[in-house]
């Protein structure tokens, strides 16, 4: 066994994919999660891929009292910390909730991880750290932290604060901060995938409900941006790829902070993913083009050569494999799609 990991957010999109890669590359895995954005029956897809069903703590992080529990029975070599309130659009109209679950859950984990004597975090940032840049292309140097359009991406830029912090005062602290692009895709089982409780707020989980008619018509936020086709362009991610960013983290540790990008490199505009999800499905998507949506930058992607240069990690899935993948779910789930 290479170590024991708590996964904070486990049973979520991103955490359970990487759930998966860590337990086939041979650790030993226990998800931590309240289920507000997830399903307890991802434990037993992730026991059909690997065979293993991790321990499942059902527990809310801003429960210090419970939280400390977990630690208490518990010798944990890391912890890759997932958990957190994510949709842009809802952290605006209740940013106390956001701020107040996403820092207060957090600080309750590193004092836990203080007194229990875990040394390791990986946490799960975001490229909206680097709000509004003279550049597209977004580089670990940047400045961060100025004018981010949302609270969502404020609790994350505090977050890296407070883990630099945290990681200044305790010297043998090792902190890797992996800032993501735009996770798509699904495990190419279909077992796992996006499926999130909430409204969905990003792109791909939009274009899957009006796939399957559960949402009219795709909105496209504006097609006049200064952009090949006028519409945003985004770096779209493969969740696998970017699961197997954190095994190459976790592979890299060191004492102090490190910061990686974890994208393709590559932009993708709107228009280009849905043709994309058209011509793996074989239907159009009906769309509708609207009005500009507030804080929404023209063109958006990362330089990943530091992940490249230091933890050997590199995309490998496409765009299509992404899509490909995405209908492999959707039809796991019993999903058909639209016929009109």
């Amino acid at each position: 066994m290479k170590g024991k990991i708590l996964v904070t957010g486990g049973t979520g999109y991103i955490g359970s994919h990487t759930t998966v890669e860590l337990i086939e590359t041979g650790y030993e895995v226990e998800i931590l999660d309240n289920l507000y954005n997830s399903k307890e029956e991802v434990l037993d897809r992730i026991k059909e891929l690997t065979g293993v069903r991790p321990k499942f703590y059902n527990v809310d992080l801003r429960d210090a009292e419970a939280l400390e529990k977990v630690f208490a029975e518990n010798k944990y070599d890391a912890v890759i910390h997932f958990a957190g309130l994510k949709a842009v659009g809802e952290s605006c109209e209740q940013p106390l909730r956001y701020y107040e679950n996403n820092i207060g859950g957090t600080i309750n984990l590193l004092e836990c991880m203080q007194e229990y004597g875990c040394k390791k975090i990986i946490f799960s940032s975001s490229a909206t750290v680097y709000g509004e840049q003279d550049t597209p292309k977004c580089v670990e140097t940047m400045t961060t932290g100025q004018s981010i359009s949302n609270p969502y991406g404020e609790t994350k830029f505090m977050i890296e604060q407070i883990l630099k912090d945290t990681a200044k005062a305790d010297p043998e602290l090792s902190v890797t901060i992996l800032r993501y692009f735009n996770p798509i895709g699904a495990h190419k089982s279909g077992l796992l995938g996006e499926d999130p409780n909430d409204k969905p707020n990003n792109l791909m989980p939009i274009i899957m409900k009006v796939a399957t008619g559960e949402i009219p018509e795709l909105s496209v936020y504006g097609d006049d941006y200064p952009t090949p086709d006028g519409t945003c362009i985004r770096d779209y991610i493969h969740v696998v790829d970017l699961a197997k960013g954190h095994l190459a983290a976790l592979d890299h540790m060191t004492q102090g902070v490190q910061i990686y990008n974890l994208g393709t490199g590559e932009g993708h505009s709107v228009f280009e993913m849905v043709e994309a999800f058209d011509k793996a499905s074989g239907k159009k998507l009906p769309c509708q083009i609207v009005g500009r949506r507030a804080g929404d930058l023209a063109e958006l992607y990362a330089d990943p050569s530091l992940a490249y240069e230091k933890l050997g990690w590199e995309t490998k899935l496409t765009v299509e494999d992404a899509m490909n993948d995405t209908l492999n779910f959707l039809k796991h789930e019993g999903l058909t799609l639209r016929e009109d």
